[in-house]
């Protein structure tokens, strides 16, 4: 089994990239990143995206290079990219959320679910950069 990488990345959504775009990056999401056993979520405003992606180093590598191209996005400033030891968000083939809202559109686990929302309250004490990247964003977004 290879190492698993995890990668965290921040940018702006330009305005052109409505909800319809959102849905279709999902899509994509759902029926690439099975066969490539990435993991991850997936968080917006109207204004700022922030992703947190797992798998294997040279998928991260590969999917953050397509991610970098997207024109629905500008300014992508990658955070964290670092070896890890267990995924955060096993079940999540890319968990999604609008923060502006409070339900999620993914089929990952309840326990997956909880985990992330006590993340993202500073519930759960991680002496983790990624994690604290992932709550920053809440509080900037």
């Amino acid at each position: 089994m290879s190492t698993l990488y995890r990668l965290v990345y921040t940018s702006f959504r330009k305005p052109e990239c409505d909800e319809n775009e959102i849905q279709n990056i999902l899509q994509s999401c759902k029926k690439n990143n099975p066969g490539r056993d990435i993991t991850g979520v997936l968080l917006h405003s109207d204004k700022r995206f922030i992703q947190y992606i797992e798998g294997s180093k040279e998928e991260v590598e590969q999917l953050y290079d397509l991610i970098s191209d997207d024109p629905r996005h500008t300014s992508i400033n990658q955070r964290n990219f670092e070896a890890i030891n267990d995924r955060l968000f096993p079940s999540w083939e890319m968990g999604y959320k609008d923060i502006d809202k409070v339900s999620f559109n993914t089929d990952a686990s309840t326990e997956d679910q909880k985990t992330f929302n006590g993340i993202i309250k500073g519930e759960l004490d991680f002496d983790d950069n990624a994690l604290r990247i992932l709550q920053l964003f809440f509080k900037m977004a």
